[in-house]
């Protein structure tokens, strides 16, 4: 059994005060960690914060990317084994602004998914299709080559452990939703990829978010599709009260 996994992406927002007073309205409130796991991805300069709350919670801490190196000199990067020595349990990386603004490519993030593995953290691996690939009826074969491509040379165990989200670039941030049956589609084509490439119970044990436009009205109809696992949230996930809502969505 899958334990479902909702992570809030804040992307470029809240400073470390912001980020304490989040904390201080989710504290004591948040899914036994058993139940449901409950992850924040925050800007490198909110993760301290986030680090040290979830030492007495349940929250589980995401960087919003990182580099493939570990160290050197790449000015402005972020250093996976920093991330890691720090506490943080996940890094978000391939999400759709990070390929569309900063010009990511499939072999990059393949490093970086490498990268995380190697500093003992736990990838979040963002693909999706665009609005114009949708309507071309091409957004099976678009995200089929991005998960292939994402984990070239990744072991059967350490994809199990992967966390794959579905986003949709056309419902990122937009207020548009895929429909429910639209993100089981492309949820059971990911995960029939998996099997394709590994086996079958690697594609069992793999979870698989849907991103994109998630708020508390819709996560309990998606959350009911068999093939998705949790969510990638944007906006929704910025309100303590919102935030709880979605990750106490089985209450």
């Amino acid at each position: 059994m899958r334990k479902p996994i909702i992570a809030g992406n804040w992307k470029m927002n809240k400073n470390p005060q912001e980020t304490q007073a989040f904390l201080d309205g989710v504290k004591g409130k948040l899914p036994a960690a058993d139940k449901v796991e409950a992850v924040i991805a925050a800007p490198a300069i909110d993760l301290n914060a986030l680090v040290w709350f979830s030492k007495d919670s349940d929250l589980k801490v995401a960087a919003e990317n990182c580099y493939f190196e570990d160290e050197g000199a790449f000015t402005g990067e972020t250093s996976p084994k920093a991330l890691s020595e720090m506490g943080v349990d996940y890094v978000v990386i391939g999400h759709s602004e990070r390929r569309g603004y900063f010009h990511e490519t499939d072999e990059d993030i393949n490093k970086k998914a490498k990268a995380i593995f190697r500093n003992n953290m736990l990838p979040i691996i963002c693909c999706g299709e665009s609005l114009e690939t949708r309507e071309a009826n091409k957004q099976s074969d678009w995200v089929v080559a991005q998960i292939k491509a994402a984990l070239e040379g990744l072991t059967a165990e350490q994809v199990s452990n992967t966390v794959i989200a579905y986003e949709p670039i056309w419902a990122i941030g937009t207020g548009k939703t895929a429909s429910a049956d639209q993100a089981q589609e492309m949820c059971h084509v990911i995960r029939e990829t998996v099997k394709d490439l590994y086996n079958e119970q690697t594609a069992e044990n793999v979870r698989i978010q849907y991103g994109g436009s998630v708020k508390p009205a819709n996560v309990k109809e998606l959350m009911a599709k068999p093939d998705i696992d949790g969510g990638l949230v944007g906006g929704a996930s910025m309100d303590p009260e919102s935030f709880l809502a979605l990750v106490n969505y089985q209450d």
